[in-house]
């Protein structure tokens, strides 16, 4: 009898405070296996018997490695998702790191930061994308970023934008996806944020946790029809390599 066994992905966090949240949830109940390596901790040298790979956020530079030496390893992670196309959706500096890895520009502590809920607006080519569509012409999305990826790899193509930042979403080839805001996020997260920092920057954070919470239903709704859309992904390829 053929024991049938769930896809995995690998899922890798670059900040100990950045899991992967709701994102685990889903992906769990859409028949993924999921295999969290903590960077610090050390990460796996090869995508050998994964068939997806999830990077999460941290506040680093995608080549910072004196503070996150495991940033080697990541890179050539990646190297390997984009020559091998594998299902791979990098969030945050994990998108930072695709788009560095290939050949992109990302420049720290530059352009305008975002913070909490934000709208996200697909382009033509992510209202046709099996991803981003979820967003459908805009949705909003949690973002929590100051560093920018100011120029995409020329294999790359743009699917989505903010108003303020160009480059929000971006494939290369067919499954791999970069995004610079954060699906695996809830308006509850903003709990956990730094209020005293927030408010240095000049942002009120009851005001934008009000307005993370006002957006949570369409936020979470497009983000559970992007992350199962990441699965059936996961699960396309896991039979092609059957």
């Amino acid at each position: 009898m053929t024991v049938v066994t769930a896809p995995r992905v690998l899922v890798v966090v670059n900040s100990p405070g950045s899991g992967p949240r709701r994102l685990a949830t889903w992906l769990t109940e859409a028949g993924i296996e999921i295999v969290t390596e903590v960077g610090k901790d050390g990460l796996s040298e090869t995508l050998s018997g994964v068939h997806g790979l999830v990077l999460l956020g941290g506040g680093l530079m995608p080549d910072d490695y004196e503070q996150a030496p495991w940033l080697h390893t990541e890179r050539k992670l990646v190297d390997e998702a984009i020559a091998r196309d594998l299902p791979t959706l990098g969030i945050c500096l994990g998108a930072q790191v695709i788009a560095d890895v290939a050949g992109g520009e990302v420049r720290a502590n530059f352009g305008p930061k975002e913070r909490g809920s934000t709208m996200i607006y697909t382009n033509a080519a992510g209202a046709s994308d099996p991803l981003l569509r979820s967003l459908g012409s805009g949705a909003p999305m949690i973002e929590n970023h100051q560093d920018m990826i100011t120029r995409l790899p020329e294999t790359a193509t743009l699917l989505a934008s903010s108003d303020a930042i160009e480059n929000q979403a971006f494939v290369i080839g067919e499954h791999v996806r970069g995004v610079q805001y954060h699906p695996e996020a809830a308006a509850a997260d903003l709990a956990n944020w730094d209020d005293a920092a927030l408010s240095e920057e000049g942002y009120d954070p009851a005001q934008l946790a009000a307005l993370a919470q006002a957006n949570d239903a369409a936020n979470t709704a497009a983000s559970r029809e992007m992350i199962d859309a990441f699965a059936r992904e996961v699960h396309e390829w896991a039979r092609s390599q059957a």
